[in-house]
């Protein structure tokens, strides 16, 4: 498919979804007004989230903001939560009755996503700001490490940033002064390996740095003296700024912070827990199931993947899973022998399902995905793979950026279905082809809910087995352990914070209901304990979606076509499982009529 196909494919997709365009003898003198009103404040609003997160903006490779960081003063979260509570009464204040169904939706995806922050403002969960695996100590250099540097200008506004830094580091200090106050804490088990990820930078040398990876990526045309003149100011400001901004971050957190780090691992032990986790679980699976249905769910989803994974080890000559698990764990063939080993395997599964996506999808992305290794600074805190979206111009590819960390731990079992997860058909597939679609305003192409964006990633790894993939048994066997992961996710998440379980309960679980090697155990666990709710989206993405494809099937019959259904499950954009069903039943609808 030519890439003008493509867009045209995408562009008629998005044309096919609006099912609802108001009529001109019908519609109301104002309806232009209005719907011009409302596309304004749409503009008006993305142009606000990108100069007020310039670190979003270089990522999306606009440029106009790269000489900055986010104000994370209290002064500027303040002015932009009223910045929020402002767009909110404005678009509430808009009349969308006459609108195409698709700007009646841009409004209501708005409207929640600024109900979202300005609700969620109670809990100031910007007093809590570091954890072993996010926080500005590891989120910058990795925002770095994706950025363009095109220009010398890019390399002077990025120098500018550097000097800035010990301000938003002094600034984010004072947000975990006040959470100290506020008994915002992280679990004080947990703040030693911030403290050591922050020692770790500081005492790099200054062309060892992460800062000072731009100096290996000077475009060939730049002059000798820009050179050399950029080289000396960089490495300068790393030396004079970042470093020294990394020791005193660490020197604080290891004297000032750590004695108050919280005992207890469940958000429960924080002020208003209850209602703090209600919360985020809502948000993450954009549903209304409680707590415990989300429990008494994943419980129930173990015990049937439990069942095909015993059948499978069964199958390889194990009486049970125990001893297939500890005879996996001991077998050399299934660990990496080295890190470009990782690599490569990744690479292997990602063309290979690249040569099956014309028989899935209509639509394909334009922009392709490349297999990199993660920073090994934080390594230790991050996960197996993870997904860096590329940029919306298509000048940098998306990342799957794969741990090779402590390799000879780690299994080559999973790495088949991460692969499908993580890259195509899911991640890379999901978020470019968002980024692509014509028509759709930019907070759209951009968006993200959990439960959508991980329910679809889960839902590619089963479509891979669906296609025939994971022919190696072992390669299945992990297949089935990464769902039985998600499974396992909604049990310890809400047990964590909800049931009141202990690390080792959720640590015991994992080791009872899987063999999942230790080190992603443990790391795997800590996740959850600083992102409570974040992996309840998994399972109840992918379920749904299983389940609105079923239906298409069942009331479609023979004119079902799995190409056009993933079209229209891929073709909006990320939605709310809510929004995601009725977008599909409504499609269901028209194709039967058609």
């Amino acid at each position: 498919m030519t890439t003008t196909t493509r867009i045209g494919a995408a562009s008629a997709l998005l044309f096919s979804l609006i099912l609802g365009v108001a009529h001109a003898d019908t519609a109301a003198p104002d309806l232009e007004a209005r719907r011009a009103a409302l596309n304004s404040l749409l503009k008006e609003q993305w142009e606000y989230t990108l100069r007020t997160s310039p670190e979003w903006a270089s990522l999306l490779n606009d440029k106009r903001y790269n000489d900055r960081w986010s104000d994370f003063s209290q002064a500027g979260i303040e002015a932009d939560l009223k910045a929020n509570a402002d767009f909110l009464k404005r678009f509430e204040a808009i009349d969308t009755s006459g609108f195409p169904l698709q700007e009646q939706l841009n409004r209501e995806l708005m409207l929640r996503q600024l109900h979202q922050t300005v609700d969620g403002a109670r809990f100031k969960d910007w007093e809590m700001p570091l954890a072993q695996n996010s926080g500005v100590h590891l989120d910058l250099p990795q925002i770095v490490s994706a950025m363009s540097f095109e220009s010398v200008k890019d390399y002077e506004d990025y120098i500018k940033r550097l000097h800035a830094l010990p301000k938003l580091f002094a600034e984010t200090q004072v947000q975990m002064e006040k959470g100290v106050k506020d008994h915002l804490m992280p679990p004080k088990f947990l703040i030693p390996q911030i403290v050591k990820q922050c020692e770790d930078v500081a005492a790099m040398k200054p062309a060892d740095s992460p800062y000072a990876e731009p100096l290996k990526k000077f475009p060939k045309e730049f002059s000798a003296a820009d050179k050399a003149r950029l080289s000396k100011e960089l490495l300068a400001a790393v030396q004079k700024d970042v470093a020294p901004a990394y020791k005193k971050l660490a020197v604080y957190t290891k004297t000032k912070y750590l004695p108050y780090g919280r005992k207890d691992v469940g958000m429960w032990s924080l002020p208003e827990g209850a209602a703090r986790y209600a919360f985020k679980a809502k948000n993450s699976t954009t549903t209304d199931m409680s707590p415990e249905e989300i429990h008494q769910l994943g419980l129930s989803e173990v015990k049937r993947i439990e069942g095909q994974m015993l059948a499978t080890a069964q199958k390889l000559g194990y009486s049970d899973l125990k001893a297939f698990n500890k005879a996996v764990a001991a077998n050399p063939a299934l660990h990496p022998k080295s890190r470009q080993q990782i690599i490569d395997l990744y690479q292997k599964y990602t063309d290979q399902m690249y040569a099956q996506l014309p028989n899935q999808f209509g639509v394909l992305p334009q922009n392709k995905v490349e297999i990199k290794p993660v920073e090994e600074f934080r390594e230790k805190g991050a996960p197996g793979a993870s997904y860096l979206p590329g940029s919306p111009d298509g000048k940098r590819p998306g990342r799957v950026m794969v741990n090779t960390g402590d390799f000879e731990h780690r299994s080559t079992m999973s790495i088949e279905t991460t692969a499908l997860h993580e890259g195509v058909p899911g991640h890379h597939m999901q978020l470019t082809i968002a980024q692509e679609i014509k028509g759709l305003p930019d907070f759209r192409q951009q968006g993200n809910y959990t439960a959508y964006a991980e329910g679809w990633a889960l839902y590619s790894e089963r479509l891979g087995e669906e296609l025939g993939f994971y022919q190696d048994p072992y390669s299945y066997y992990g297949h089935l352990q990464d769902e039985m992961l998600r499974a396992i996710r909604l049990v310890v998440d809400t047990g964590l914070h909800y049931k009141q379980w202990s690390r080792q309960q959720v640590v015991d679980f994992f080791h009872d209901h899987s063999g999942i090697e230790e080190v992603e155990v443990q790391s795997e666990t800590d996740r959850y304990i600083v992102w409570p709710g974040q992996a309840l989206g998994y399972k109840i993405g992918q379920l749904k979606i299983l389940e609105l494809r079923d239906y298409a099937r069942k009331e479609l019959g023979d004119r079902f076509d799995i190409r056009a259904f993933h079209d229209q499950v891929l073709g909006a954009g990320a939605l709310p499982m809510d929004v995601l069903e009725s977008h599909i039943k409504e499609w269901v609808a028209s194709q039967k009529k058609a």
